[in-house]
């Protein structure tokens, strides 16, 4: 594994555990070259995912950016990382397990909408309204207004 911080080809495994709910490996390593020490996470890929995105554009699909959604939504919320984390790697396995290679980019924005109406009803409407782009603040009280009791505070 290549050291994010010198660039050198190999690092050494200090330390293995699983992660999350168990769909992973974290692993700390240590640079040869220069010493420091990184963490590296290692999951199972069931199969290659496309994302059919508007225009029949096609892009691989990126954990990272499911995650990145994610923070945002729930950022200066109470809920506990693990509980993302595990929220992450369920929507990741769904899609995988969905029996097709290719996803339209609405399959996976109905995961999350699913998922994060679960877990917060805040970050579950912040989602909506980026997802079912909002223009106006009636369109978040109309919205609101079906979500009421949607997940415990």
């Amino acid at each position: 594994m290549r050291c994010p911080f010198c660039g050198h080809e190999d690092s050494q495994v200090k330390d293995s555990r699983p992660a999350e709910d168990g769909s992973a490996i974290r692993r700390r390593r240590q640079c040869e070259d220069c010493g420091a020490r990184f963490t590296t996470f290692e999951r199972a890929q069931l199969r290659e995912l496309t994302v059919i995105k508007s225009e029949n554009r096609r892009e691989p699909f990126d954990r990272g950016k499911l995650e990145r959604s994610l923070a945002i939504a729930l950022r200066k919320r109470p809920v506990p990382q693990e509980r993302i984390d595990k929220l992450l790697s369920s929507i990741q396995r769904q899609l995988e397990t969905s029996g097709d290679s290719e996803i339209a980019s609405s399959a996976i924005g109905e995961a999350v909408m699913e998922g994060l109406k679960a877990i917060d009803s805040v970050a579950y409407i912040r989602f909506a309204s980026v997802y079912k782009d909002f223009r106006e603040a009636r369109d978040f009280e109309h919205f609101a207004g079906t979500v009421s009791g949607a997940a415990p505070e």
